[in-house]
């Protein structure tokens, strides 16, 4: 069975545009035309949900595409995807320091937050640097 883009585009939930971008980046393929529409095999949703997926994990579209052997089979590389869940680790300690962070600004007893230490701490982490609260006089 197969589905034109506009079809695909529905079931999927990416534009038209998206699609085309995608063939043309090699991640999924036509099967054929039925006039000026393209034409996709239903196992194209699957792919998509893949590319999506890969997506949302922070792969770039080259290392998806890179994920498929040449026959269209997907390929990952176990690997790559452990290196990922690695750096995935590492954002989200970074976004819960971030978040303590704001949650203590927000609260923080301190008349002025430049004088605050754990918002110094959260200004370093944003500038990816530490910084130290002035001295007092």
């Amino acid at each position: 069975m197969t589905l034109d883009i506009g079809e695909v585009a529905r079931r999927s939930g990416l534009s038209a545009a998206t699609l085309r971008f995608y063939e043309e980046k090699g991640l999924i393929a036509s099967v054929g035309r039925a006039g000026l529409r393209r034409l996709f095999a239903t196992e194209v949703l699957e792919r998509l949900a893949l590319v999506g997926l890969g997506r949302a994990a922070g792969f770039s579209l080259d290392e998806i595409a890179g994920m498929f052997a040449p026959d269209g089979q997907p390929h990952i590389d176990r690997h790559a995807l452990r290196d990922k869940a690695d750096e995935l680790d590492r954002r989200i300690a970074t976004l819960t320091r971030m978040r303590d962070g704001l949650r203590h600004a927000a609260a923080c007893s301190a008349a002025d937050h430049m004088q605050c230490p754990t918002f110094l701490r959260l200004l370093g982490l944003a500038a990816g640097r530490k910084l130290k609260a002035p001295a007092r006089s």
